[in-house]
């Protein structure tokens, strides 16, 4: 009894955040020491499972406790139900991802899109397809891998600034990545803030909705002639298994269902369409298992981190630090909350130049902070994604930015420089967090105040 109500009443210490700033001064550290050494992606040499395990060897040896206790911390963080179930998510998003793509769907919906596009709007047809591919897919990357070099034709053809053309397509991309179901984002946003995905995509939704919509009047603007567009050959309906999950999981169904559903219906199709075969199905879906890996991984270890730094004071110390400068902003405890978490995921992501380490860092103290502020789950999960997604969106070491730069043949910077939606979409929550009411009676935050953060 001694031992729970200790770590969970931890007393703050700044010294707890040690093993943090390890992890963050090593993946960092050595994304920068390759982008001066002329390295592509840079910031991913250094896989981060490994940048984190000597931050875990320090967690442990800074920890007070009996050295088995310690193990046992880490162990209990690490199978934790919320990361467990959120591996197993990260699980059947790759594998519903990889399937669709090798049975055509990505091509189908690519299609779909060009079809629709008139010659001079051309820049906000591509953001629109862009967000409807990223959003069905739930990865930017692979959105962008799938649209660059349709994107860069079409610049050639049409005589567009490249770089316009690429920080549309990130726009476009990181629309998706922020609301989309399957998106690793929303999966560790919402299990952190303990919400239902439907309730925090509604909430999203009213943010990036608006902000779209002023992004597709902007983009508008421009002139971009007439050239002629090529549409690649698909077969269409191939495309159906996406709108499905997307329907379904709007609808409430279990998300565990739902991607299952997915990519039964993904293979099904496939078999009919282009004679995909049981063999390939199988491969495919393991593929797609190993395509999360890194961040399979990485939840795990970030799960045990955060126990220890948990148990030590360190996310009492942030939480409260943050909650201290945040208070003089506003004196209105939601929105003090919602400055909070934006701030803290701004900052950490310019650190890690990942969007879902972001979250995943950042997720325990963010639910502090709407705990104590008020705040409904759905808002924080929204929040704490969205401002994942604004700055990797902008950031010209991100991933995003590097893939283009090399797709393009133009600098990193020249692409978040022109990546339009993300400084539209920070504009608009902010302005979220200004005039949006507090929301009473909400069942989630009731639960959470009662449950406290744990």
């Amino acid at each position: 009894m001694t031992n729970t109500v200790q770590s969970s009443s931890p007393k703050p210490s700044a010294l707890a955040l040690l093993p943090l700033a390890v992890f963050l001064t090593l993946f960092l550290g050595a994304g920068i020491y390759f982008h001066l050494g002329g390295v592509e992606m840079a910031f991913y040499q250094l896989a981060s499972p490994v940048a984190i395990f000597p931050a875990i060897i320090v967690a442990i040896l800074l920890s007070k406790e009996h050295l088995n206790q310690r193990i046992q911390t880490f162990v209990e963080g690490v199978g934790h139900p919320n990361i467990v179930t959120m591996c197993l998510i990260y699980l059947l998003a790759g594998a519903f991802s990889t399937v669709a793509a090798a049975t055509g769907g990505v091509d189908a919906m690519v299609a779909l899109g060009l079809g629709i596009i008139p010659p001079s709007f051309i820049l906000p047809g591509i953001f629109l397809i862009a967000a409807v591919v990223s959003t069905a897919m739930g990865t930017s990357m692979g959105t962008l891998a799938a649209l660059g070099p349709v994107a860069l034709g079409l610049s050639q053809a049409a005589g567009i600034n490249p770089a316009l053309m690429a920080g549309v397509l990130v726009s476009g991309a990181m629309f998706g990545d922020n609301l989309s179901f399957i998106s690793d984002t929303t999966i560790a946003a919402t299990r952190t803030q303990g919400c239902a995905m439907k309730d925090k995509f509604r909430t999203n939704l009213k943010i990036a909705l608006p902000a779209a919509v002023l992004t597709v009047i902007w983009l508008s603007t421009y002139d971009t002639g007439s050239a002629p567009i090529a549409v690649p050959e698909a077969t269409k309906w191939l495309a159906i298994p996406y709108f499905a999950i997307i329907f379904l999981a709007v609808a409430g169904l279990n998300v565990f269902v739902v991607l299952t559903l997915g990519i039964i219906m993904a293979a099904a199709f496939g078999m009919v369409a282009v004679g995909y075969e049981w063999v390939a199905f199988s491969s495919d879906v393991y593929t797609g298992f190993v395509s999360m890996q890194e961040i399979f991984l990485l939840s795990l270890l970030i799960g045990g981190l955060s126990a220890l730094i948990r148990q030590q004071g360190g996310l009492a110390f942030l939480s409260n630090s943050v909650e201290r400068i945040t208070r003089r902003l506003s004196k209105r405890a939601d929105r003090s909350a919602a400055f909070g978490i934006a701030g803290l995921t701004a900052v950490t992501n310019l650190a890690v130049a990942n969007n879902t380490v972001t979250i995943l860092i950042s997720g325990e103290v963010s639910k502090r902070l709407a705990t104590e502020g008020n705040l409904a789950p759905r808002q924080a999960a929204s929040y704490l994604d969205i401002f994942a997604c604004v700055v990797q969106g902008l950031l010209p070491y991100g991933a995003q930015a590097l893939l283009l730069g090399a797709t393009f043949g133009i600098s990193p910077l020249a692409v978040s420089i022109h990546t339009g939606y993300c400084f539209i979409l920070a504009a608009v929550a902010i302005t979220a967090m200004i005039v949006t009411r507090p929301i009473q009676n909400d069942p989630d935050l009731e639960t959470a105040i009662k449950e406290g953060v744990r």
